[in-house]
């Protein structure tokens, strides 16, 4: 396939989350990662980040068009943060989120990162890191 010279990706606008429960879900992740979360068109949901947002759907009720194969706990995500990760960590640890690794020195997008994992409600692995450069 011919790579589009014209067409430039600039950054992503959202991703899709199926899980199993909605409100635990949203509560999850608005007081483990702080994201803020939005209803629209009618009762959809939406977490909120900087720019960003995942959007999620209901195991079952998929909002068409959805992926193929929407599960949940199938993904693997992966947020950079300012908030430095010892601080992060006692956060974790004041919710009983247990770390299932880190910190550990990974290799991100734009450079080297030092991260954390953890899980969701519904056992997709997230990732917590802060940028440390090269």
């Amino acid at each position: 396939m011919d790579k589009i010279e014209n067409m430039k990706i600039t950054h992503l606008d959202h991703l899709v989350l199926t899980v199993e429960d909605i409100e635990k879900s949203c509560d999850f992740y608005q007081k483990c990662l702080g994201m803020v979360i939005k209803t629209f068109k009618g009762n959809r949901k939406a977490l909120h980040f900087g720019n960003q947002k995942i959007n999620l759907h209901q195991s079952g009720a998929e909002f068409k068009p959805n992926a193929r194969m929407a599960m949940p706990g199938s993904e693997d995500l992966c947020f950079i943060t300012d908030t430095d990760l010892k601080s992060v960590i006692t956060h974790l640890k004041q919710l009983n989120i247990t770390i299932e690794e880190g910190p550990v020195k990974r290799t991100g997008a734009c450079d080297s990162i030092l991260s954390v994992y953890i899980r969701d409600p519904d056992g997709n692995l997230i990732e917590l890191a802060n940028r440390i450069g090269e």
